[in-house]
């Protein structure tokens, strides 16, 4: 049986399959006459080729049975998907290069002030969570042919410490 135990959530670590969205080290810029803060340039959003438009939605999430088996992987090839947790709850990120590869898998725990945005055709699983009710904003191509699935032959395990 394959497992992976993921690994802190870290911008370089995850440089090869999209963007890791945080403030962390970002310019914090001052506006509205000083009553809040703006960071700029987070996430390379890149979903509207096409004349297709945005879009903004809301998902809410609940665990997996445990241990979770990875028995599926998905891609968006038309646009990137941003997944941002609107709670400080941390949550999964598993992304492989090639999902028949189990040596090509790659595991993160990520905190409830992280987000991701998936690069184009980067091979991720579906909302991977540890609470119910787990809510993320998300920014994606509004085109039901952005979504490519792949069904493994044999399932991969997530070691949870």
């Amino acid at each position: 049986m394959q497992t992976l135990t993921p690994q802190p959530l870290t911008k370089a670590a995850f440089a090869a399959f999209g963007d890791v969205v945080e403030t962390d080290g970002a310019a914090l810029i001052e506006i509205n006459q000083g009553f809040a803060r703006r960071c700029n340039g987070l996430a390379a959003i890149d979903v509207t080729s096409g004349g297709i438009p945005v879009n903004i939605s809301l998902f809410e999430a609940k665990p997996r049975p445990r241990p979770i088996a990875i028995k599926l992987m998905e891609r968006h090839p038309l646009g990137t998907q941003l997944f941002m947790p609107l709670q400080d709850r941390p949550w999964l990120v598993l992304v492989c290069a090639d999902p028949r590869d189990a040596t090509s898998y790659r595991a993160f725990t990520a905190t409830g002030r992280q987000g991701v945005n998936y690069a184009r055709n980067v091979w991720h699983h579906p909302l991977l969570v540890f609470d119910e009710a787990s809510r993320f904003m998300v920014v994606d191509r509004m085109s039901p042919d952005n979504l490519e699935e792949l069904w493994l032959d044999q399932p991969l395990f997530l070691n949870i410490p």
